[in-house]
């Protein structure tokens, strides 16, 4: 899933809070109610009406996390994270902006599930995917410990402040957006099982109340913890569950996994796992059954090693796929290739770890 982007001016428009807006239709007695936040709290220029710099706003439903390039010097520096919550706006370059191309990536929090969502383009640069990070984008990302991210390019205009907005399929408001955001963390938390259609209805409202009296928020909570709150939990119950894919090797691996899906069967590939790596393929509950893995290994001198033990074939694509089903792949111009059983899963999880010694000798 990819997001979409646009320019425009910065708005604040104002709003009850989540815990206001439950207690105003009285569905649970909360105690007493603070007073209404301004959509955008805490998000910096937005609040203000005016950029001070490179305004990123998140009108989607899931927290993102950004990286912003620039021009510095004969190459590209790159910041990341900046963390947006659903319907916020943060400033990811500080102003004043140099007027030209600047270039931006955006993916979802680990805390969401159905694997990880990115806005993106065609230009490669380098990132830390694990944490912060500012750094003039190398020629050879894995020599450094980054890894590449297509990003893609924003011409800026003005120097006092430029703002871009990430949106979804549906264009929610920022309002909307962090309704939705709320309703999409709400059910990643287990406790709201309703639409996600960026309106609090009768069902999030109860959804909510429910939430702050089981976890005893004060009333001092304000929109921003909340959100905090859902995903911190989210990603706990992401986290253990699903399957994860580990490099353990010294050199890069592109590795596929496939599994019983329904009454059939699907193939999904690629990961790209730079050494001492990791990956998550699955991010829902496994069944207590064998799954299936394809992997391989760039050796030192560009060849491929593939790995041992595979002996139940499957469907690939030499681009990113998801494959429904495993007969026939060349008619569908696919190809065919031997995957290798894992062992059962167990509590509903499954780490896969792949070391040198699980690999074939590069042929020719």
């Amino acid at each position: 899933m990819h997001f979409s982007w646009s320019f425009s001016p910065n708005t604040a428009r104002a709003r009850l809070s989540f815990r206001a807006l439950v207690a105003a239709f009285g569905v649970a007695a909360l105690g007493p109610v603070p007073g209404a936040l301004a959509q955008g709290q805490g998000s910096g220029a937005a609040a203000s009406g005016a950029a001070a710099g490179w305004e990123i706003c998140n009108r989607t439903s899931y927290v993102l996390e950004a990286a912003a390039g620039h021009y510095e010097g004969q190459g590209v520096t790159v910041e990341g994270w900046t963390r947006l919550r659903p319907g916020s706006c943060q400033i990811a370059l500080k102003g004043p902006l140099e007027p030209g191309v600047h270039y931006l990536f955006a993916r979802s929090s680990s805390a969401h599930r159905g694997g990880r969502k990115v806005w993106g383009g065609e230009s490669p640069y380098c990132v830390d995917p694990t944490g912060s990070f500012a750094v003039e984008s190398p020629q050879d990302c894995a020599s450094m410990g980054l890894e590449a991210r297509k990003f893609r390019p924003v011409l800026i205009e003005k120097a006092s402040g430029w703002t871009t907005n990430l949106t979804e399929i549906e264009d929610w408001d920022m309002e909307q957006a962090a309704n939705a955001g709320v309703q999409r963390l709400l059910g990643e938390s287990g406790v709201f099982g309703g639409k996600i259609d960026g309106f609090i209805g009768r069902k999030t409202r109860a959804a909510i109340a429910a939430f702050y009296k089981a976890n005893g928020l004060p009333e001092e909570t304000t929109d921003a913890e909340l959100i905090d709150m859902l995903e911190q939990i989210a990603r706990e119950k992401t986290m253990a569950v699903g399957m994860t894919l580990c490099n353990r090797t010294r050199n890069r691996i592109w590795a596929a996994i496939a599994r019983r899906k329904g009454e059939g069967w699907e193939s999904r590939g690629w990961w790209q796992l730079e050494s001492g790596g990791c990956a998550r393929a699955v991010d829902e509950p496994l069944l207590a059954t064998e799954h299936f893995v394809f992997a391989e290994m760039e050796d030192t001198d560009g060849r491929m090693r593939r790995l041992k033990g595979a002996a139940d074939p499957f469907c690939i694509a030499r681009a990113r796929f998801a494959i429904t089903g495993r007969k026939e792949c060349e008619a569908s111009a696919y190809r065919t290739v031997d995957f290798r059983a894992t062992p059962v899963a167990k509590d509903k999880r499954l780490t896969v770890e792949f070391f040198e010694r699980d690999f074939r000798e590069a042929e020719g």
